[in-house]
């Protein structure tokens, strides 16, 4: 299968000149999709922190060696939007991942729901750190340096503990809500909000009381049942549309 161009490559560390290991997944991308020769440039960003452009200065047996010129400003792109998130399956939680940092959200809550799979909270993909590299494709694909903070809840009711200070807060919910979710509901430009999105199951009762609690209002995206990963897709670009 082809692999799709990355419009930016990130690096961990602000460094001015580096050798790039050849089995590096990012030389390979750069040999590989981007086709880059010594003396060719390609953009560049390091984790939450600034663009910039990287040259190619030798290109061995050892890997690459790369030169790095820095923007002096630093803008933090994201949305200040919280995805909270009932634990998918791990291939959904992997397209959520990608998907929500590329869109820009601020922070994502993983949390166990009443009517999903409590094995899910086992897979490799949290506890390898593959679920970070699913960030930083998301992000690299944007165009954008920072990362959305992901945190892990054991139930709704803890992952609602932790929110605080005034912001719109909407829950999806195709049976309960009795409004669609529109650009209207993303409120004045930069507007914090947060966007529960229930697991593939749907909400019990105990959570969408839980919810109300909380001062979740209940909108929903049509009459047809989406895939959890669509469904975020969907609202937070309804959302963001707020931050443009």
């Amino acid at each position: 299968m082809a692999c799709s161009t990355l419009n930016l490559l990130l690096f961990e560390d602000q460094a001015n000149e580096i050798l790039l290991p050849t089995d590096d997944p990012r030389t390979i991308h750069v040999r590989k999709v981007l086709r880059r020769l010594p003396g060719d440039g390609f953009d560049v960003a390091v984790v939450n922190g600034p663009k910039g452009k990287a040259t190619i200065l030798d290109d061995g047996t050892a890997g690459l060696r790369l030169s790095f010129l820095w923007q002096e400003s630093i803008v933090d792109d994201r949305n200040p939007i919280r995805l909270l998130v009932g634990l998918p399956r791990p291939q959904t939680a992997r397209k959520i991942l990608q998907q929500a940092a590329s869109l820009g959200v601020e922070a994502m809550d993983f949390f166990g729901t009443d009517k999903g799979e409590p094995s899910y909270a086992d897979s490799k993909l949290w506890s390898s750190g593959e679920w970070r590299r699913h960030l930083l494709r998301g992000v690299e694909q944007a165009f954008s340096s920072f990362l959305p903070i992901v945190n892990h809840n054991p139930n709704l009711e803890a992952a609602l503990a932790e929110l605080s200070g005034s912001c719109s807060r909407f829950a999806l919910d195709v049976y309960e809500a009795a409004s669609p979710l529109t650009f209207a509901d993303s409120g004045l430009p930069r507007t914090p909000c947060r966007l529960a999105v229930g697991p593939e199951r749907g909400w019990s009762e105990q959570e969408r009381e839980l919810l109300r609690e909380s001062e979740f209002e209940f909108r929903h995206l049509g009459h047809r049942v989406l895939r959890e990963e669509t469904a975020c897709v969907v609202a937070l670009g309804i959302l963001s549309s707020g931050c443009w």
